[in-house]
């Protein structure tokens, strides 16, 4: 290689933002981190938004200062997963964009099944149902505000929405795509028979593309604005941030299993095909879409948003901890006192969570956390023991054993957190790379525009990139005990 290729990763998480630069020199990727930002949902009335303009203005922002750190090859988005901006006829975006955690979907995933054959419905889009889908979302607008969907004439998730901003163009990337339950898994299509069933016009989805295609430059405007010196390429990588994760994961076995860990913990292996059968319907597994394409089977889980939100509550009540702090409090606190199920209705909605949780364990008939320490720790071990009962399900569907966890991603700055995972699930913990999405993100680029020639080579860049942290497994009889307490709660 007779250069260094420099790509930006525009990162957007469902509590933050960043802008990235990787500099590739042939071996390996170094990540400089050139701008960060809150993203906070806007409540207007009853509703919850995304700020997307305010979104927008800061990736101009992470353009604008990877410029002055020494310019950019192309640029690559990667978001959430369900939400979607509308576009009219002109191509103008309607308004901004509905929040996954606002009620308007509320029970509407049991409001499809009368439209639609649950199992039907699972067997072609292999996807894990969760009232937060596009599918679901796209029929509250048909059912609740009808007037706004005929209005529509293209729907783009969210990075190819961004990417549409940057080029003008409008697009589908796989990867995202398939998050929306509305894809064929099989046929990597749009699946007629389910927008037929919910009554949503095919004619509002855009082609797709696969993961790590270059989709056009930044648009002449947007360079003269910012003071680009020319206009980068801009690359769908995995728009979908969890695939991000997944290409990034540091192993060159074919068979590997990984968490990626932050808001959300997603927990999955990578297959070639889809795998939908009566174990991964009866266990709700999701098959997403990821470079390849490879299927993703793994699960949703509700993960450090317990503690964020809880973090959040107490800051409303005058405490400001760090996030340091309150794992001081949880190694401090007496272990394996009470657990929730992380996946509890009554712990989707923003607010009161330690309220709620002190309200599950008195429910359950369990000690009832009191100290804001005892709480975080009662999250990180629940955590810990959904972790064993989502790979035993995993493990149960694929007919697979797999001795060692990949944890990647922002959550595994918690040590305590890897280490519980460890002993909770029996099997050693490989730590990193805690910027895996933005690692994947940058890989990708560099996969489509022809500098890293495969996927293999994707995760050998990185597993060179960044040192691999080691958590062995402890306490096996204790813990053992917790996880039948724990398997009790879920009956």
């Amino acid at each position: 290689m007779s250069e260094k290729k420099r790509a930006l990763a525009i990162d957007f998480g469902a509590s933050s933002g960043r802008a990235i630069i990787g500099t590739y020199d042939g071996e390996k990727i170094v990540l400089e981190e050139v701008h960060r930002f809150s993203n906070d949902p806007v409540m207007v009335g009853e509703t919850m938004y995304w700020d997307t303009l305010r979104l927008l203005f800061e990736m101009k922002q992470g353009m604008v200062k990877a410029k002055l750190a020494g310019g950019f090859d192309s640029i690559g988005i990667d978001t959430w997963g369900v939400d979607f901006g509308m576009l009219d006829a002109q191509g103008r975006l309607m308004e901004s964009q509905v929040h996954y955690r606002d009620a308007r979907t509320n029970g509407l995933t049991e409001e499809s099944f009368k439209l639609i054959d649950k199992e039907r419905f699972y067997e072609i889009t292999g996807i894990q149902f969760m009232d937060i889908n596009t599918a679901f979302q796209l029929l509250s607008l048909k059912m609740q505000r009808p007037e706004v969907l005929s209005r529509v004439d293209k729907i783009l998730l969210t990075p190819d929405l961004f990417d549409y901003f940057l080029t003008g163009e409008k697009h589908a990337e796989y990867s995202i795509a398939s998050t929306t339950q509305l894809l064929d898994a099989r046929a990597r299509t749009w699946s007629k028979e389910v927008l037929e069933a919910l009554g949503i016009p095919e004619s509002i989805f855009p082609p797709i593309v696969p993961t790590a295609t270059p989709v056009g430059v930044v648009q002449p405007a947007i360079v003269e604005e910012l003071g680009l010196p020319n206009a980068p390429q801009v690359v769908a990588v995995a728009g979908h941030d969890t695939q991000c994760a997944m290409a990034s994961v540091p192993t060159q076995d074919k068979d590997f299993i990984f968490i990626s860990c932050g808001t959300w913990s997603l927990f999955g292996t990578e297959l070639d095909e889809p795998l939908i059968n009566e174990n991964s319907v009866r266990l709700n597994i999701t098959n997403e879409g990821g470079y390849g394409p490879k299927a993703s089977f793994l699960k949703n889980i509700i993960a450090l948003w317990l503690i964020q939100e809880s973090r959040r509550q107490w800051i409303r009540e005058g405490k400001e901890y760090s996030f340091g702090e309150l794992e001081k409090m949880a190694q401090a606190a007496k272990p394996l006192q009470c657990f929730i199920d992380t996946d509890a209705p009554e712990f989707v909605p923003a607010g009161n969570i330690p309220r709620r949780i002190r309200e599950y364990c008195e429910k359950t008939g369990q000690y009832v956390p009191q100290t804001e320490g005892e709480i975080v720790r009662c999250i990180n071990e629940s955590l810990a023991l959904k972790y064993r009962a989502t790979i035993e399900e995993i493990e149960a569907c694929t007919g697979k054993h797999y001795p060692v966890i990949y944890m990647l991603g922002g959550g595994i700055q918690s040590k305590m957190l890897c280490a519980l995972t460890a002993s909770a699930c029996k099997r050693r913990v490989c730590a990193g790379p805690i910027e895996a999405t933005a690692y994947g993100n940058i890989a990708l680029q560099l996969l489509a525009l022809g500098e890293i020639k495969d996927i293999q080579e994707v995760r050998r860049v990185i597993a060179a990139s960044e040192p691999i942290a080691m958590y062995e497994p402890a306490d096996d009889a204790a813990w053992t005990e917790a996880y039948e307490r724990y398997k009790g709660l879920l009956k």
